[in-house]
């Protein structure tokens, strides 16, 4: 059954009428180990709407990443369906609807920064030209126009999340999936992160499912936060986020923003 939001308040960019990006309908999942079976996911519903950021957090193992893999189809459900702006995700990802990060930006040490961009593109057989063109106005959005010629080890780590990034939207999907990718990262470079991501979602109009631990980054960037219950990962509550837009570091001092990470840290104290 679908969670109810606890806070009544709806943002304009998640107004009622927005449509559904993603469904999930009874979604579970269990794998087989050594040991024996093991529950990860318990009838997951949820809908995620269309330009909407949604966070998830929740204890570490109940659930969180393999939903994103669910979502991007690397995982099957064991149970339940998925919709990706009504179609199956094997027809939205040959669509090329779906977009990755991962805390490791995983990228390909022997290229450089723009090779690094243009490799979806190489993949879909865009001709060189506007692969340039692509990666040029890419790397000018994530701030890494400059550094084109630029090998990853040559990049600190924020740049190479930037890049990340860049790879993941060179393609233009609707759909962009992030799985703690500021989690390895200092303080201030995290910080730094979290308002270059705001600024693109606010360019780009993207869906985003993002997960992560850090409570302070759910209310700083998100709509709605999924709070999910221990494994086997079942969705306790959805939180709508009522703080204004657009956001900075300092809106971290508003009450209503202390107020909300208060009961998301009760929430996930008491799972």
């Amino acid at each position: 059954m679908m969670a109810r939001a606890e806070v009544a308040a709806r943002p304009a960019s998640i107004e009622a009428g927005k449509a559904a990006a993603i469904e999930l309908a009874r979604i579970s999942k269990s794998f087989q180990s050594r040991i024996g079976r093991v529950d990860a996911l318990d009838g997951i519903d949820l809908v995620v709407r269309s330009q909407e950021f949604l966070c998830i957090i929740g204890p570490s193992g109940c659930g969180k990443s393999t939903i994103l893999s669910i979502i991007a189809g690397l995982v099957a459900p064991t149970e339940g369906e998925v919709s990706i702006n009504g179609m199956a995700v094997a027809e939205a990802r040959a669509a090329h609807q779906i977009g990755l990060v991962f805390q490791d930006a995983v990228l390909l040490p022997w290229r450089t920064v723009t090779e690094n961009v243009e490799l979806p593109l190489e993949v879909l057989k865009v001709p060189k030209r506007e692969r340039r063109r692509q990666a040029r106005q890419i790397l000018e959005l994530v701030k890494l126009d400059g550094f084109e010629r630029r090998f990853p080890h040559e990049l600190s780590g924020g740049m190479r999340q930037r890049l990340g990034i860049a790879r993941a939207l060179s393609f233009d999907p609707q759909i962009l999936l992030m799985d703690e990718p500021f989690g390895a990262l200092d303080a201030i470079t995290r910080d730094k992160m979290t308002l270059e991501l705001l600024k693109i979602w606010e360019q780009r109009q993207k869906t985003v499912v993002f997960v992560t631990h850090s409570i302070a980054e759910a209310v700083l960037l998100s709509d709605r936060v999924v709070v999910m219950s221990p494994r086997p990962g079942r969705i306790h509550t959805i939180i709508e986020n009522p703080l204004p837009r657009p956001r900075t570091l300092t809106i971290r001092d508003d009450p209503g923003f202390i107020s909300l990470s208060r009961r998301l840290r009760e929430l996930l104290e008491a799972e």
